[in-house]
């Protein structure tokens, strides 16, 4: 096949199990190359506009589409008869199970969260305080990534991901011993970062090879935490986690925009970006052993992760579209600056009191949730290959999060704990908001939804 842009795009990572691709119309959907226009510009006629709406990939390139594309378009899969359709059906069902235990640590994660803050909270226990930070790292948000790396890699053992990082949480939380849930998120973690193996395989790709280091770093936040040691200790480990892992998804898309560039510029790039991931893993490792300097220098770190993936993402273009795209490019940009604020704040470290609930706050609220916030309508319809149209209700959302975020950093640096209370309590209601406009979009898409759309029901 000619080296064209849909051979280019092919090679963000292949899916070798993939043969049903057959319309590549619904990339035109895809929040962050909506822009096909710019696409086509790179010199590949197959993916101008025209030919996006007329033109299917023929059988010899459909092992060449993207895991993240096939992931992205729902709809382009071709039924095969009923058997295809109720293995397809159940696993639907099995993928939307395992959320419910994510689902639960979340709601359980938001209570502690309220009880740290010092107003009154549907459920009181001692433990929830104490584990609030590794249930909604990584019982919730790790699970919610677990669960779609696992679609991705397609076989059944790595479901084994999600389910031992959410249970973990849960039990965790429950009445046994703590070290029982600490193993189940070990295990979850360690399932993680084996089911990227076959994904590098795939491809050799170092946006998978990033991802695997955020992975790495999971094992070894869980890992520490079942050796007896502090949450506050494992705070760079979950942010190298989380961020990595948002950092790999963003390389692999940011090459739909440097399509027109050379190959050797795009691979610098890509190397550059791997260096920068390592160096994140080093520097972690440095701050577990001397903390004075290594801290500041995970600080210094994050600055410059936020420069150079911010300054190459895609979003800086789709911002200035409409709908969707632009509703995701500025919850990405957000979240850039958001780091840059997290790492400005290690630079005078602390693993206690108000400054340090202002450098959670500003890394994983602001930076990791907003960027969450900016995939969630792409990524959970397919994953769960249910739809969820945006609305404008996302604004809104996303403007209670930042805005209460602001004040909340505001008042952790001032010092004011009423003013704090009240501005996490608006972090909390934010989070319920989002899933509740979540849930009401898929719930109103489904009732209204075509039978031809029933009948492709992936």
């Amino acid at each position: 096949m000619p080296d064209t842009a849909a051979r280019r795009i092919g090679r963000i990572g292949r899916r070798t199990d993939i043969a049903d691709i057959a319309d590549i119309a619904d990339i035109a959907d895809i929040a962050d190359i909506a822009d096909i226009a710019d696409i086509a510009d790179a010199g590949s006629d197959a993916l101008s506009r025209k030919a996006v709406r007329r033109r299917h990939v023929p059988a010899s390139d459909r092992r060449v589409v993207s895991h993240r594309l096939y992931l992205y378009t729902p709809s382009v899969i071709k039924r095969s008869g009923s058997a295809r359709n109720a293995r397809q059906t159940t696993l639907r069902r099995v993928r939307i199970a395992l959320l419910v235990p994510s689902g639960i640590a979340l709601l359980l994660g938001l209570d502690a969260g309220l009880l740290l803050l010092g107003v009154p909270a549907p459920l009181t226990t001692t433990r929830l305080p104490a584990v609030h930070g590794m249930v909604m790292t990584i019982g919730f948000v790790g699970a919610l990534i677990a669960l779609e790396r696992a679609v991705a890699a397609g076989g059944r053992w790595a479901y084994v991901a999600p389910l031992g990082m959410s249970l973990g949480a849960l039990a965790a939380l429950g009445p046994a011993p703590l070290w029982v849930g600490q193993s189940l998120m070990l295990l979850g973690s360690g399932a993680l970062l084996l089911v990227y193996l076959p994904l590098w395989r795939r491809s050799y790709d170092p946006a998978v090879a990033i991802q695997f280091s955020g992975a790495f770093l999971a094992v070894g936040a869980t890992g520490l935490w079942l050796g007896g040691v502090d949450i506050p200790r494992l705070v760079p480990w979950l942010t190298g986690f989380l961020l990595l892992t948002i950092a790999g998804e963003r390389v692999e898309l940011a090459r739909l925009g440097r399509l027109a560039l050379d190959t050797s510029r795009r691979e610098r790039h890509d190397g550059q970006a791997l260096a920068l991931a390592l160096l994140v893993v080093l520097v972690v490792a440095v701050a577990a052993l001397w903390p004075d300097v290594g801290l500041p220098t995970f600080g210094v770190v994050l600055v410059l992760l936020a420069i150079v993936y911010g300054s190459r993402d895609i979003a800086l273009r789709t911002v200035r579209s409409t709908g969707l795209p632009r509703f995701s490019a500025a919850c990405l940009l957000a979240g850039y600056g958001w780091l840059v604020v997290a790492g400005l704040l290690w630079l005078r470290p602390t693993l206690s009191g108000l400054r340090y609930d202002a450098v959670l706050h500003a890394t994983f609220l602001g930076s990791v949730m907003s960027m969450i916030l900016a995939h969630a309508p792409v990524i959970l319809p397919a994953v769960l290959r249910r739809p969820l149209p945006y609305t404008p209700a996302f604004w809104v959302v996303a403007a209670l999060l930042h805005g209460s975020l602001l004040v909340r950093v505001i008042a952790d640096l001032a010092g004011s704990e009423p003013v704090r209370a009240v501005a996490g309590t608006l972090n909390v209601l934010a989070l319920l908001a989002l899933v509740a406009t979540a849930v009401a979009s898929s719930a109103g898409a489904t009732s209204t939804r075509s039978p031809r759309a029933d009948r492709q029901e992936a």
